[in-house]
């Protein structure tokens, strides 16, 4: 008898040699054909516009070489007289290692699905966060069912075993609902993009600018520069302002003029105000009304639009068309009312009249004037 012939884990040498040369041979057919196919793919790919063979290339090239190793393993294996427990071993290997294959092939198509659907979207914070988001939540589901899927070849009840954690998670999600509550209040954030990282947002008396979304909670660095921290459930509860989404501001305010003013003069500061507005850039009139006539002035309301959403733009405005009223209010010896105050003093039969700033108008009364 041969050295050959020789018995080694219950097969001759020879045997072993055999399947050695099956395990190369093999390997080596499956690792050229895998560098030739992609190959020839790639240049067909790169003549055609479909996507299709774009995609069969980039599998190609996901497809590790521990894939390959277990398939020529396999195939050596079969020339072997091995035991019932070496091949159940074989086989929970061959399975994970598929299972592994075709989670990096199916991350590869969620890949694949994510750059299609940004290129549709468009270069965009929100639809970037919304991507990001949804494909770190098709990856957690791939490698939960691939994960499912090897714990029932290897010979564990999945039934049971997802029941348990049904109920486990109900308790749990008992427990921990105000971090569920947060976790879903991000995810309806990113869904429905009330705001988007990099936006301006007002909540109650906090403005400041969105620097992260996360899970539990966003994170907004106000206008004087802390960092202010909101729990994302909290968040939707309130009410949110978002400025960045701004197009146009409105501005409001009121004026009072003296009583003594003339009607004349009265009617043409609506025309007055209209024009100072049409002057100044990235202004558009609203309206400008006599509206009132109050206790120490007579009182005009106007509205006008800043058509940029620009604060400081907004501002400058602001003020060049409170310098510009101050001007032509002045030109045409128009007085601008403050709160008087006539206090009538009765002493015997004669009354003296005493005006001061500040205060309300108070009249004789008919009793006090007979006296």
């Amino acid at each position: 008898m041969s050295a050959l012939d020789a018995n080694f884990f219950g097969n001759a040498i020879r045997t072993w040699f055999v399947a050695g040369a099956v395990f190369a041979v093999v390997g080596g057919i499956l690792l050229l054909g895998k560098r030739l196919l992609t190959n020839r793919l790639a240049a067909v790919a790169a003549r055609t516009a479909t996507e299709i063979d774009d995609v069969a290339v980039d599998l190609l090239r996901r497809t590790r070489l521990y894939f390959i190793a277990v398939i020529a393993l396999v195939a050596a294996l079969q020339v072997l007289d091995l035991s019932e427990r070496l091949r159940e071993v074989v086989r929970w290997l061959s399975i994970v290692v598929l299972l592994l294959q075709v989670g990096v092939w199916s991350n590869g198509l969620i890949a694949y699905w994510l750059r299609q659907w940004a290129e549709k979207q468009g270069q965009d914070r929100a639809n970037a966060t919304t991507i990001a988001a949804f494909g770190a939540l098709a990856r957690f589901v791939l490698w939960l069912v691939l994960c499912l899927v090897a714990l029932q070849n290897l010979g564990i009840n999945v039934t049971t075993l997802i029941t348990g954690l049904g109920i486990t998670g109900v308790a749990v999600a008992l427990a921990v609902q105000n971090i569920l509550g947060d976790l879903f209040a991000a995810l309806s954030i990113v869904v429905d993009k009330p705001f988007i990282v990099g936006d301006t947002i007002a909540v109650d008396a906090v403005t400041g600018t969105v620097e992260r979304i996360g899970l539990k909670a966003t994170r907004v660095r106000s206008l004087s520069g802390e960092l202010v921290i909101f729990s994302n459930a909290d968040l939707l509860r309130s009410r949110v302002r978002n400025i960045t989404s701004l197009l146009e501001r409105r501005v409001v305010f009121t004026m009072g003029i003296t009583f003594d003013t003339p009607p004349d003069a009265l009617a043409r500061i609506p025309d007055l105000i209209r024009n100072i507005i049409a002057e100044t850039p990235n202004l558009r009139f609203d309206r400008s009304h006599f509206t009132r006539i109050g206790e120490s002035a007579l009182e005009f309301e106007t509205v006008y639009w800043v058509t940029s959403p620009d604060y400081l733009v907004y501002k400058d405005a602001e003020q060049q068309v409170n310098l510009g009223i101050l001007r032509r209010f002045g030109q045409e010896s128009l007085s601008f009312a403050f709160p008087t105050r006539t206090v009538v003093v009765t002493s015997g039969s004669s009354s003296t009249l005493a005006s001061a700033p500040g205060a309300a108008t108070v009249k004789p009364s008919p009793r006090s004037a007979s006296a």
